[in-house]
């Protein structure tokens, strides 16, 4: 930081000795220590606030980055599943219209409304497959075929 070599410590040490005088010399030198110390922690202290103040700066950027991110793609999702509702209420529109037209081209009486609503209000049950269980149907083996026994 400074260039001081020992030939200017020397001089400085000199002068203060004749100014301050031997009795007070180590008192001052003493103080003069403390006060660096001082400044030295103060200055670390500044540094390290600036440096956490960068840091959070770009945490936040960051964090704002990545909320941006979501929001696009759940935007985007949304959009999908916009999409995909229309082409399923469009398809079960047109499986209404041609089982109407098999109804009414086959002789059969024709679906009423009344009928499509019931049928609506009461789906039926999907179907779930026990993928998290064990087989349901173990091998069982042959008596005559196993030589264990």
């Amino acid at each position: 930081m400074f260039d001081i070599g020992f030939t200017e410590l020397l001089v400085i040490g000199v002068v203060a000795l004749i100014v301050i005088g031997p009795e007070r010399l180590p008192k001052v030198a003493r103080t003069a220590g403390h006060l660096y110390g001082r400044m030295q922690r103060y200055v670390s202290t500044v540094k390290s606030d600036i440096s956490r103040e960068m840091q959070a700066d770009e945490l936040r950027k960051v964090g704002q980055d990545f909320r941006d991110s979501i929001e696009s793609a759940a935007a985007n999702v949304e959009q999908q599943a916009t999409v995909v509702d229309d082409y399923l209420r469009n398809e079960t529109s047109n499986v209404s219209k041609v089982l109407a037209a098999m109804g009414a081209t086959e002789g059969e009486r024709q679906v009423t409304a009344a009928a499509m609503k019931e049928s609506a209000a009461n789906p039926a049950a999907q179907q779930s497959l026990p993928l998290d269980e064990p087989d349901q149907n173990p091998i069982t083996k042959d008596p005559a075929t196993d030589k264990s026994a």
